[in-house]
């Protein structure tokens, strides 16, 4: 290998590892928290309801049996009232329908407590947070725009944005970390052995 190469070659090496040490040290905290995040997404069902309540199963999967949405949201908010400090809104952000199960969740939205009825008889199944959401909304940013009322999510834009290319950055940089010496380390052993065969002259047969 020409020195001039093989020089090329470590301050391409040097640049690497820098943008490496750099990309990762001015995001630390931020792949940190993606990364206990996704930690407790992936146990979310698997946490005895800590994280998430588990879905429950109403009496009938047949759609025809359910009540009125309307019937089924007056008893979701009538056991909220109950159930839940006086303080929390009652405002509702969505209802999640799980025909298959027979089951309605009613999800609020200023706070993570979820509602379970049956579908079909409007019995409540379960009360319990749904801090998966909470956690969900941390793991990409979308809390931010939520606490700070900023709108079209401009922030979860930039952050998913921003990590995605930093782990980008990582897995090149990284990759050609480990691989670059070898192929530095690979060349250069070739090169030794065409002098060593230059050097050493053939043998002459008589």
């Amino acid at each position: 290998m020409s020195q001039l190469k093989r020089q090329n070659q470590a301050q391409t090496l040097r640049i690497f590892r820098k943008v490496h040490r750099y990309t990762g040290a001015f995001l630390f905290m931020f792949f940190f928290i993606i990364a206990i995040t996704a930690v407790l997404l992936g146990w979310k069902k698997h946490s005895a309801e800590y994280i998430m309540p588990n879905t429950k199963s109403g009496i009938s999967a047949d759609a025809k049996d359910f009540m009125p949405v309307a019937a089924l949201q007056e008893i979701a908010l009538i056991t909220a009232k109950k159930a839940f400090d006086p303080k929390l809104s009652l405002e509702l952000d969505r209802i999640d329908y799980r025909p298959a199960d027979g089951i309605a969740k009613f999800i609020f939205k200023e706070h993570i407590q979820e509602i379970q009825l049956d579908a079909s008889t409007g019995a409540v199944l379960s009360i319990g947070p749904r801090r998966a959401d909470w956690i969900e909304s941390l793991h990409d940013g979308s809390l931010v725009d939520n606490e700070l009322g900023i709108p079209n999510g401009y922030f979860k834009l930039f952050y998913s944005t921003l990590t995605g290319i930093a782990l980008l950055v990582f897995t090149i940089t990284g990759f050609w970390l480990w691989y670059g010496p070898k192929r530095m380390k690979k060349e250069s052993e070739a090169s030794t052995q065409v002098k060593r065969k230059i050097k050493t002259p053939k043998a002459i047969i008589s």
